[in-house]
């Protein structure tokens, strides 16, 4: 199915690495895009579209000036290994046939190279990243140091990648849109285990749709975990509410407001007074001025 044909500089690369018509390891030859498949495990599942019209427009004026790594399968198609970018913007450029460079790899070779090769990238975003060391670990039995030593990370930088993953995969899936940051994803992750993933979701599309910063953010979360209630809250959004109401008992009542909530959902009210007087001022305000007829008797 691989042709020859790439030009004479490739030919003759090709013509050395050729025995019987097969490709050796290593073989540079020409493949129709239809014999290509992409990896199903690599790590990319999310191609900008507006970036491979651009790479597309490139590989129309100039051609693919770099070949794809592919490895043949036992169906007679051939796998990527590296490259499902170029394959792609090819596709999208109208080529019928690319470059291919042709390795001999076992399928844990190839799994191994294919996420090597995509997490070097920068610009993966940070779910598929975090999802590519995780199957890196895995697939492969490899500590943390280990998997950063393989792509040029530090291990600092993939143990904070790898934490992502113990959001929700609908929050997951705001940070692979784009709608939520890194940043903001690591500043949600403390209230990954104290809420339940409906109220982070919803924490989570707040801080999206509000503009909130990181440090906004951050705040945020550190109030909804100790809070003024004195524990750490159950239900974000609850929380939020109620700072929200104390603020505005505060300004009516023109006096310092706070609410304290217990663990079975009762709580306290409590308003500031600043003096005597103060205080039967509030006190007739909440309970009328009958209140203190007779009080003395």
């Amino acid at each position: 199915m691989a042709r020859r044909g790439l030009g004479r500089g490739y030919d003759a690369l090709i013509s050395d690495n050729r025995t019987d018509g097969t490709e050796a390891d290593g073989s540079l030859v020409t493949l129709r895009l239809s014999e290509v498949e992409p990896n199903r495990k690599q790590a990319r599942k999310r191609f900008d579209e507006q970036s491979l019209a651009e790479l597309a427009g490139s590989i129309a004026a100039h051609g693919l000036l770099e070949p794809i790594v592919v490895r043949r399968k036992e169906n007679g198609y051939y796998e990527i290994v590296a490259g499902e970018r170029r394959w792609r913007a090819a596709r999208m450029a109208g080529l019928n046939e690319l470059p291919a460079l042709v390795r001999e790899l076992s399928d844990e070779e190839a799994a191994l190279l294919s996420l090597i090769e995509n997490l070097q990238r920068k610009d993966l975003n940070p779910v598929e990243e975090a999802k590519g060391y995780r199957d890196l670990i895995d697939g492969f039995d490899l500590t943390q140091e280990e998997a950063a030593s393989k792509v040029g990370k530090s291990r600092e930088a993939v143990a904070n990648l790898l934490r992502l993953l113990k959001l929700p995969d609908a929050v997951l899936g705001l940070v692979e849109s784009g709608a939520l940051s890194y940043g903001h994803a690591r500043a949600l992750l403390p209230l990954a285990e104290q809420v339940s993933e409906k109220e982070l979701l919803a924490l989570a599309e707040k801080v999206s749709s509000a503009g909130y910063s990181v440090r906004q953010t951050e705040a945020l979360v550190r109030t909804l975990r100790n809070g003024r209630t004195g524990r750490t809250p159950e239900n974000p959004v609850q929380a939020e509410y109620y700072r929200r109401l104390e603020r505005r008992v505060s300004e009516r009542a023109g006096r310092k407001a706070a609410i304290r909530l217990a663990e079975d959902g009762s709580g306290k009210l409590s308003l500031a007074f600043a003096s005597a007087g103060d205080l039967e001022e509030l006190l007739k305000t909440l309970c009328g001025d009958g209140l203190f007829e007779d009080l003395s008797e």
